[in-house]
C-alpha cells in the first residue's frame, strides 16, 4: 500500500526568521494520523533567513539528521564540535545520554534552507555522536546513512538507512523491499511517480505491505528525493 502525504497538508510554523514546514506532528503542530512513521518521528522542511537560527538546545536519545539544501549551516555543540555545514552535506548528530547544540545561518544576505530528521534510536543513553560528509550528486539511489556506516555511510543507532535518489527525466529505478520493512519517501523536487502515484516537490509517501517499488521521473526536471528505509 502506498498513502501520499501531500506537501500543502503539512503542519505550517512562521517565527518571522524560520518559516517551517512539519511533515509529522512537530511543536504547536498536532495531528494524531501523523505522529510519525515507523521510527521516522520528524521531517521539517526549514527556510532560516540571513545571520538567525536556533539558539541553544538540548536533545537526547534522538538521532538527528540535517540536510542542508542551499545555503551554509553554523554549527556548535557541547562535545566539542564547531562545523559548517554547506549546501549538499548531510549531518547526523547522535544525541544519545544528552547534547546541547546551536545551528544558525551563517550567511548575512542568503536565506538557509534544510531538512531537519529525527529518527529514533534503538539504544539509549549512549555517548553523544557527531558526523558530517558530502557525497556528491551520482545519480540513482545511494546509501547515506546505515546502521553499521558500511562504505563510508553515516551510522546510525537504528535499524534504519537513508538513501539519497536522483534521476534523470525518464529514468526508471525498481526498489526491493524486505519483508516486513516500510518505506517513507520525501521529495525535495521533481516529479516522481511511485508505482502509479504521483509525487510533485514537498509530497511524502508511506510505503507498507510491498516487496517492491518502482520509481520514475516522470517531468522534464531532474528529480532529489530522499528514501526511508525503516523497521
Amino acid at each position: 500500500m502506498i498513502t501520499r502525504r501531500n506537501a500543502q497538508d503539512r503542519g505550517q510554523a512562521n517565527f518571522g526568521w524560520l518559516d517551517s514546514k512539519h511533515t509529522f506532528s512537530f511543536g504547536s503542530y498536532y495531528d494524531a494520523d501523523h505522529m510519525g512513521f515507523s521510527a521516522l518521528r520528524v521531517i521539517n522542511d526549514d527556510r532560516v533567513k540571513p545571520g538567525a537560527g536556533f539558539d541553544t538546545h538540548g536533545h537526547r536519545n534522538m538521532e538527528i539528521i540535517s540536510y542542508v539544501l542551499t545555503g551554509t549551516i553554523e554549527h556548535k555543540d557541547s562535545e566539542g564540535n564547531v562545523q559548517t555545514l554547506p549546501a549538499g552535506e548531510f549531518q547526523l548528530m547522535s544525541a544519545g545520554r544528552g547534547i546541547y547544540h546551536s545551528e544558525y545561518n551563517a550567511s548575512q544576505s542568503e536565506d538557509l534552507t534544510f531538512l531537519q530528521i529525527w529518527i529514533e534510536p534503538d539504544s539509549f543513553d549512549t555517548q553523544p555522536g557527531y558526523q558530517q560528509k558530502s557525497f556528491g550528486k551520482p545519480t540513482g539511489l545511494n546509501a547515506i546513512v546505515t546502521p553499521d556506516g558500511r562504505d563510508g555511510t553515516l551510522q546510525i543507532k537504528q535499524n534504519a538507512s537513508l538513501f539519497q535518489l536522483l534521476l534523470e527525466p525518464g529514468q526508471t529505478i525498481n526498489f526491493a523491499i524486505e519483508h516486513d520493512r516500510k518505506i517513507y519517501l520525501h521529495l525535495i523536487e521533481g516529479e516522481l511517480n511511485i508505482g502509479d502515484t504521483l509525487l510533485t516537490a514537498g509530497d511524502g509517501a508511506k510505503v507498507e505491505n510491498q516487496s517492491q517499488i518502482s520509481l520514475t521521473n516522470q517531468g522534464s526536471s531532474a528529480v532529489s528525493a530522499l528514501l526511508f528505509d525503516l523497521p
